[in-house]
């Protein structure tokens, strides 16, 4: 099937599946696209086959005197659990601004194989806004996961392997903070015994496995900006505590930064692909947007804007959790500047926030969107408050929204002082957000702004907290075990100026997964704390958060299989 026939099939309103419309696309060669779109020549590019390739280190240390384009940030309202569509709503805006006139570049993040087989199935984008090959994007790519997992799982065994040969760190085995991690939802492993059968396979203790983008070691990737700094970085992070509990133990003293880093020496370089309308995407690395930043990394966002007029990026889940960390950690870190955010929104998560119960979202509901409407115009003031952004809502539309539903989510919106608009990339690609890139250029034209921080660097840890806590998730207090509370003392004097990340559930301003809408007065339990010393900040656990997810029921790798001719079917 041609691109332009499953095109007029969706059209025409046959349900096309999203690998079908990946598999019909006109792909062009990645290295003679990057020459046309980019000016970058087969020199600086390492190709993985036809269709996709990374910058080298050296091609992206040739940009360093370029100009930097405007950078926007891709958020959303709290989700259902399939999502609302920021990685399709990033990629059609990209080929809109690009179908414009206008030089753009998308900035997403490399998907999980954990959600890919669970619930969420792929996130390559969707419909006719995605980024391709659909296939090797959301399974194996270029091996930059891979690489990650063997560096953290090389540190696990360095730990293991310097106990059992004597220990001279004197490290306390009960106090090691690092499990080992692979790139599946698999919730066997969340907690485990390992070294049983005697001394010839180690010493026996507890563990388990987190999955693979919980990792510091993915953190640290993501915030690395040179080999040099990401071999500093793998050294720094906290393996455990000495028996006496005097002494921090750290990947360097067990000498493995080097040999980590060398696993992910390829792998630091950023990927490029294309979206289905033949325009660059960088797609690489991929953290938990909860217990870390959820952002693309550094490289692939800074290497964009030398590259571009307007860099498109995401950040995961809901705007308190991805939009939050974007500035508060990425953007302080690496000194980053947003000029704009889209915030996405649909009818259908507006209605669940309004309490409509998820096998009935295709129904129309005007009151209840009106009362999820609540979880919208919290984020748009956190975003334009607290964060000091101009905002801009995209509507992402669904076959199943009615014109009345679509009329009042434009009119409640204009209500608060922010345009939203209806756009159909998933339909129509590009050609169906181009009024949202409109909008947006003209929004950024008015006049410029400077981000803000919801915290300042010299705010003690529990400040930090709070700050957080009291703004962006209107929690009426903030608690903590007395334990909880004296480990935050020792960590904010050991590391006073490290932004904190807070891990709680995506699903709610709260801590609590079912408390939808916009909840004010809530208590934020704080349960756990610890130190990505490499990654540069402190997690903040709050309720109880899962390192390692499980499969649903009916999982999406049940739906996945390949033909008798190679090609995958099933992936969506």
């Amino acid at each position: 099937m041609t691109f332009e026939m499953a095109k007029n099939q969706l059209t025409e309103g046959t349900e096309m599946s999203d690998i079908s419309i990946a598999q019909a696309a006109k792909k062009k060669p990645i290295l003679a696209l990057a020459k046309e779109k980019l000016g970058i020549g087969p020199g600086h590019l390492i190709p993985y086959g036809h269709y996709k390739a990374k910058i080298s280190l050296e091609g992206v240390q040739a940009l360093r005197n370029n100009k930097e384009g405007k950078l926007i940030l891709v958020t959303a309202i709290s989700p259902t659990p399939a999502g609302e569509g920021k990685t399709t709503t990033t990629v059609g805006l990209g080929d809109a601004m690009n179908s414009l006139g206008h030089k753009a570049i998308s900035c997403l993040r490399e998907p999980s194989l954990g959600p890919c087989f669970g619930m969420k199935g792929g996130a390559a984008g969707g419909g006719y806004a995605q980024v391709v090959p659909m296939e090797d994007i959301n399974l194996h790519f270029t091996g930059d996961f891979h690489a990650i997992t063997s560096a953290h799982n090389l540190l696990s065994a360095l730990i293991d392997n310097h106990i059992t040969h004597g220990n001279a760190l004197s490290i306390d085995p009960r106090s090691i903070a690092i499990k080992r991690v692979v790139d599946m939802n698999d919730r066997a492993l969340r907690s485990i015994v390992s070294g049983l059968g005697g001394p010839i396979n180690g010493f026996p203790r507890e563990s388990g496995f987190d999955i693979t983008v919980a990792s510091e070691v993915m953190a640290i990737f993501c915030l690395a900006t040179s080999l040099k700094d990401l071999k500093s970085r793998l050294g720094k992070i906290i393996v455990g505590y000495s028996l006496k509990g005097d002494a921090t133990i750290t990947a360097s003293d067990l000498k493995a930064e080097g040999a980590m880093t060398a696993l992910l020496k390829d792998a630091i370089s950023p990927n490029i692909v294309q979206t289905l309308e033949n325009n660059i995407a960088f797609v690489h690395g991929g953290p938990f947007a909860n217990i870390a930043h959820g952002c693309n990394s550094v490289t692939a966002t800074k290497t964009a804007l030398k590259l571009s007029d307007y860099v498109i990026t995401e950040a995961g889940f809901g705007a308190d959790l991805g939009a939050e960390k974007f500035v508060d950690i990425k953007c302080r870190l690496s000194g980053l500047k947003p000029e704009a955010v889209v915030l996405v929104a649909t009818v259908r998560a507006l209605k669940y926030h309004g309490g409509v119960a998820l096998d009935e979202l295709t129904d129309e509901n005007l009151d209840a969107l009106e009362i999820g409407f609540s979880n919208l115009k919290r984020h748009v003031e956190n975003i334009t408050k607290h964060l000091g952004l101009p905002c801009i809502v995209s509507i992402n539309h669904f076959t199943q929204d009615t014109e009345a539903e679509i009329s009042k989510l434009v009119s409640l919106t204009s209500n608060i002082g922010v345009k939203a608009v209806v756009s159909r990339h998933w339909e129509l690609g590009g050609e169906g957000a181009q009024e949202l890139a409109g909008a947006l250029t003209e929004l950024m034209g008015k006049e410029r702004h400077e981000h803000r921080y919801v915290y300042d660097n010299e705010t003690p840890l529990w400040g930090k907290i709070e700050a957080i806590a009291s703004k962006i998730y209107c929690a009426g207090n903030v608690t903590a075990a007395p334990k909880i509370r004296q480990k935050i003392e020792k960590i904010s004097a050991e590391y006073p100026l490290f932004p904190v990340c807070i891990a709680k559930t995506q699903m709610s301003f709260s801590s609590d997964p079912k408390l939808l809408g916009a909840p004010t007065g809530h208590t934020l339990e704080i349960t756990n704390v610890q130190v990505s010393a490499g990654a540069g900040f402190i997690v903040a656990i709050a309720g109880n958060m899962m390192t390692m997810p499980g499969l649903p029921k009916s999982p999406a790798a049940e739906r996945i299989t390949v033909d008798d001719n190679g090609n995958i079917e099933g992936l969506f």
